[in-house]
């Protein structure tokens, strides 16, 4: 199976996760775009979606999903999203699409975190795919200099604005052996908005899509 193949049969697979009947978080990426095409065999046993980016909102809204705003919900039971690379902890990088403060933050707000991958992105330390950080535009070679001491080599990714209006510096051959650790330090940066490391936040459950069937990885 090519990986295509794997992405569709771990998105498919995750929907007997769903709680019906209620508001289910959203992340963005080609695997959550085959989530959606799959939620949308069932999308009249759940009242609705937040969704962590336009291009995950425009898809669903094509759909006639409901479309609610995070600040008018109460509760998400459940949020799923892919990850660019996740290791053996649950802890992961995310932000290959840029959308990485808002999926950061539904997924804090969310009861739990189902995160679906092809087995290619499963890993066991992170750092081979480059570290994204959201940035505010004054603050970029600040926030270069500052990470210039942790290693790796920084590069703001050119042409892209952040649904925030911000920029992203993508930190390449970063050997990450302690996330919550680099997160926090990351995090601490002025003008930092965020780090797309999600190792205070990790996920609650990962499914991985191979040849041989789904593997379940609790937390």
């Amino acid at each position: 199976m090519n990986q295509d193949e794997l992405k569709k049969k771990v998105a498919e697979y995750v929907l007997k996760y769903i709680p019906f009947n209620t508001i289910i978080g959203i992340g963005t990426g080609s695997t959550v775009s085959y989530f959606i095409d799959a939620l949308s065999t069932i999308k009249h046993l759940i009242k609705g979606v937040v969704s962590s980016s336009h291009s995950s909102t425009l898809k669903l809204k094509n759909f006639g999903f409901s479309i609610y705003d995070l600040n008018k919900v109460n509760k998400i039971m459940v949020y799923i999203d892919g990850a660019d690379e996740i290791n053996h902890q649950l802890q992961m990088i995310k932000g290959g699409g840029a959308a990485l403060t808002r999926e950061k933050i539904i997924a804090s707000v969310a009861n739990k975190f189902i995160c679906i991958v092809d087995k290619s992105k499963y890993v066991k330390y992170l750092g081979s795919f480059p570290l994204p950080i959201e940035v505010i535009p004054i603050a970029c070679n600040y926030v270069i200099n500052k990470m210039n001491k942790f290693g790796g080599i920084c590069k703001c990714r050119n042409n892209v604005i952040t649904e925030n209006g911000n920029i992203i510096i993508d930190v390449y051959n970063l050997k990450i052996y302690d996330p919550i650790k680099l997160e926090n330090s990351i995090n601490l940066i002025d003008g930092v908005v965020t780090v797309g490391l999600f190792a205070n936040r990790k996920a609650d459950l990962l499914l991985i899509g191979t040849e041989y069937g789904v593997e379940k990885i609790y937390c």
